[in-house]
């Protein structure tokens, strides 16, 4: 699913679980400023090495999805390893938070492959997630950039992606949520977005 229905104010910001824990809290404590509920699709080892942030961002409101185990090019890999890597990440879900999440995210791609989407269902992941917005934050071109390239294309029923892990990315975060608003955009989780 790369995005929800068109005609509502809904927006799913999604970022993928990784980096400084630090600033993935800043991330958070900027969208529950203004009231935004975020998705965040964790990398199962950033959860083995902080996996008090699986709580943290289940505390704000926010929800929690899998973004496979180790971040490799998920479409490349052999069916087995590929599935290692989906439920790596789900076992490690489970065990924090009692659950393996709604939502499955490919990871270094912007869709997953047919047998990928077999496999996280297999997994028990019955959506697969990929997003119409890239905010490319990754590349630290700025916050003001940052917030340019979501704000550019972003319509009702977009899902962006994000990342924690980039100072540009907690600086943009407050005029980003303000263009929103102005917009009469809300930022919701992916599961208020793309669940009739």
């Amino acid at each position: 699913m790369g995005h929800g229905p068109r005609g509502g104010s809904g927006v799913a910001l999604t970022f993928h679980g990784n980096g400084d824990p630090a600033i993935a809290k800043a991330v958070l404590a900027e969208a529950e400023r203004a009231g935004a509920r975020v998705t965040v699709l964790a990398i199962g080892a950033w959860l083995d090495a902080h996996p008090e942030m699986a709580r943290r961002i289940l505390d704000g409101g926010h929800e929690l999805g899998n973004h496979t185990q180790r971040h490799l090019a998920i479409n490349t890999l052999p069916e087995e390893q590929a599935y290692a890597e989906i439920t790596g990440c789900a076992d490690r879900l489970k065990r924090l938070t009692g659950s393996i999440g709604t939502w499955f995210r490919p990871s270094q791609t912007q869709y997953a492959t047919p047998l990928v989407r077999k496999l996280a269902q297999r997994a028990g992941y019955p959506h697969v997630l990929s997003y119409d917005v890239d905010s490319l934050d990754f590349t630290s071109p700025g916050a003001a950039t940052v917030v340019r390239t979501v704000i550019g294309p972003i319509q009702g029923g977009s899902v962006v992606s994000l990342h924690f892990g980039y100072a540009d990315t907690v600086d943009a975060m407050p005029p980003l949520l303000e263009e929103l608003a102005r917009r009469e955009l809300r930022a919701v989780t992916t599961t208020e977005l793309l669940t009739p």
